[in-house]
């Protein structure tokens, strides 16, 4: 990574909304502060057809509006929010959800992280809105990983180093290091990266297109590093409680380890997967059932989720 000469590193933004008002405005506010240290050169808000005050809080903040015209998705968004830079003239560029705060100076945190060579993302720690962790690291997705949480459950399979894809125990979160790939709410990505990706897979339209962009980062030789001492206050949480975000989760989780891995592990994840939703659907899991109803019934799963 390459740093100006005036000796602050050009840092770009870019922040995904549909519908967003109701947090835009404080994650636009926490911006100064929170990329104290930098040279924050340009603010991008990409905007998927929000009907509410999106648009007008993101310019009255001064960002840089870009609008897709339709609820593109979250990869489409950012690939039309990363066309206006000029990535000769930015070192990073931090991809940043509406419902994110970064504390004072974590811009600057992640920056000093991605200047090693061979790290293409950096992600911060992520807290909950009450301070506590939100777990946002994972491990690769595994068929003994998927059936683990089937059948003991994502929070106990996830302490367990073999186990669960979200890495739940909070000791993994105290340290820096390398990770497998990391919730996508926020993200600081070098620009020597970003054009050697390419752009972020579009046929995801939200979830698993982070996972898709780490791993590709992986198989082309860029680590991906959590850097704990950089804190993001996070909301997130949607897919717990939509039934509609929780089958399209699991729909594309089972899309992506097909894309990656052959015919005989693909089937057993995706029974393993359909093992866990029976077993949380039976507890009278809403979006459970609906995941469940998602990977069962494909001509269901095209007429009821987003394409």
């Amino acid at each position: 990574m390459k740093i100006s000469i005036l000796g602050l590193a050009r840092i770009a933004i870019v922040i995904v909304t549909y519908n967003s008002a109701a947090v835009l405005a404080e994650c636009l506010g926490a911006l100064p502060e929170g990329s104290r240290g930098v040279d924050l050169t340009q603010v991008v808000v990409a905007d998927n057809a929000s009907q509410d005050e999106s648009l007008h809080i993101a310019k009255e903040a001064g960002a840089q509006v870009v609008q897709t015209g339709r609820n593109a998705g979250y990869a489409a968004a950012i690939n039309a929010g990363m066309a206006t830079l000029d990535l000769d003239q930015v070192d990073g560029v931090m991809v940043l959800n509406p419902d994110c705060k970064m504390h004072p100076g974590a811009l600057a945190t992640l920056v000093g992280a991605l200047q090693e060579p061979g790290r293409g993302i950096v992600v911060p720690r992520l807290t909950k809105p009450d301070g506590t962790l939100q777990p946002s690291l994972r491990r690769e997705a595994t068929v003994h990983g998927a059936f683990a949480e089937a059948v003991i459950g994502g929070t106990l399979s996830g302490r367990i180093g073999i186990f669960g894809e979200v890495i739940t125990d909070p000791r993994h979160y105290e340290r820096a290091g390398p990770f497998v790939w990391a919730t996508g709410a926020a993200m600081l990505i070098g620009t020597d990266a970003i054009r050697q990706l390419g752009p972020w897979d579009e046929s995801f339209l939200l979830y698993s297109e982070e996972t898709e962009y780490a791993l590709r980062a992986a198989d082309q030789g860029w680590a991906l590093w959590y850097e704990p001492a950089a804190v993001v206050e996070h909301i997130g949480g949607d897919s717990r409680t939509s039934p509609m975000l929780a089958a399209l989760l699991m729909v594309n989780k089972v899309r992506l380890f097909r894309r990656r891995r052959g015919r005989i592990a693909s089937a057993a994840y995706y029974l393993s997967i359909v093992l866990g939703q029976s077993v949380r659907a039976a507890t009278g899991s809403r979006t459970a059932r609906a995941a469940l109803a998602a990977l069962l019934f494909p001509s269901r799963r095209i007429r009821e989720l987003p394409q």
